[in-house]
């Protein structure tokens, strides 16, 4: 049975599923602590990076010797009037532009990087800035704080907890060739944009099983489903649109039942000295103050890897100092709940 709880005028949908499984729950926690992310201590008191927020693809298999079969034929999608084969959709130096109507007027870096040194920024935040699991969002952030982050990447100061994770590799290894005009561009192109409901929260004790591919968690096939445990599974809503980069097919994130209140009790209060208040920084909606950026509305896997960074000291820029006594008592399971939350919010 279920419960579906929708907010008007947000964007905010939780929906509450109840499958009575509490049986499969207790074994599946017991079959395996890492595989469902819950913070075990490791080391030096050090949490292990949850597998499900770093979506670390698995190494490829040697091939059988045969050729793969080549699909050059054109691809196309509802509501838009463009065509690309998915060799296309695969070019780091030519965004995919499936809807160019729904957002301004890209500067060449963005649409198309700068052969061979720099990929094109839309490429992977896509060319609406709306991002995805495995990057961030870059719609509607302040030109500051964007030049910044670039400039945090450039100097070491702004890593992953996993080195493996390729998309933050790939910014340190491309993207920091840009020129400072070409950063200045990207940043004012994607600071224009005002962001848009792209994530459903569902709260839920059971989940569909999901494996690593494209550096975001995939419904696996055939399809069945496993208790959530303390994890985050953010997946395609269309897989197929996903994969054709359609900046129109949004994600699902499913979140343990109870985390957005939870959340809600973290991100407004604190929680009796555990963090303090986001509003402070963030702004009383969390959409952002000034120069600082907004978190309402943003991927839940990418928030909980930037907490998990911060705190770890993979990220280690001017602004991430203040964020360090906000991050210091935090558990997996506190990110869990404050990405939760902030993630169910209109951005």
């Amino acid at each position: 049975m279920g419960k579906d709880e929708r907010w008007t005028g947000f964007s905010f949908v939780v929906v509450v599923v109840i499958c009575g499984i509490a049986v499969a729950a207790v074994a599946a926690a017991s079959a395996g602590g890492q595989n469902f992310g819950d913070g075990r201590k490791v080391g030096a008191g050090r949490e292990i990076p949850p597998y499900w927020a770093y979506a670390v693809n698995p190494p490829v298999g040697k091939s059988d010797g045969k050729a793969e079969a080549v699909d050059n034929s054109a691809k196309h999608l509802p509501g838009s009037e463009a065509a690309f084969t998915v060799a296309q959709t695969h070019d780091f130096f030519n965004v995919p532009d499936w809807h160019p109507d729904g957002h301004p007027v890209m500067p060449e870096i963005v649409a198309r990087g700068r052969k061979p040194d720099v990929f094109a920024c839309g490429y992977c935040h896509l060319s609406n800035g709306q991002g995805r699991p495995e990057n961030s969002s870059l719609a509607g952030l302040p030109v500051v704080y964007v030049v910044q982050q670039m400039s945090d990447f450039k100097n070491g100061l702004r890593k992953s907890s996993v080195p493996e994770h390729l998309p933050v590799a790939n910014m340190i290894k491309y993207e920091t060739l840009a020129n400072e005009q070409e950063i200045a561009q990207a940043a004012a192109y994607f600071s224009g944009i005002k962001p848009k409901p792209w994530i459903k929260v569902v709260e839920t004790e059971s989940v569909p099983k999901t494996h690593i591919a494209g550096w975001m968690l995939v419904v696996s096939e055939p399809r069945e489903m496993e208790p959530i445990g303390a994890r985050i599974i953010e997946t395609p809503e269309n897989l197929e649109r996903t994969e054709l980069r359609d900046d129109a097919s949004g994600f699902i994130a499913y979140v343990p039942v109870g985390s957005v209140a939870k959340g809600k009790a973290l991100a407004t209060t604190g929680g009796d000295e555990k963090t303090v208040a986001c509003g402070k920084c963030h702004g009383a909606d969390l959409k952002g103050l000034a120069n600082v950026p907004g978190i309402a509305g943003r991927s839940p896997s990418y928030v909980v890897r930037q907490l998990f960074d911060m705190q770890d000291g993979a990220r280690a820029g001017a602004a991430e100092q203040f964020m360090k006594p906000v991050v210091a008592k935090l558990n997996v399971e506190d990110m869990i709940s404050l990405a939760a939350y902030t993630a169910s919010l209109n951005p």
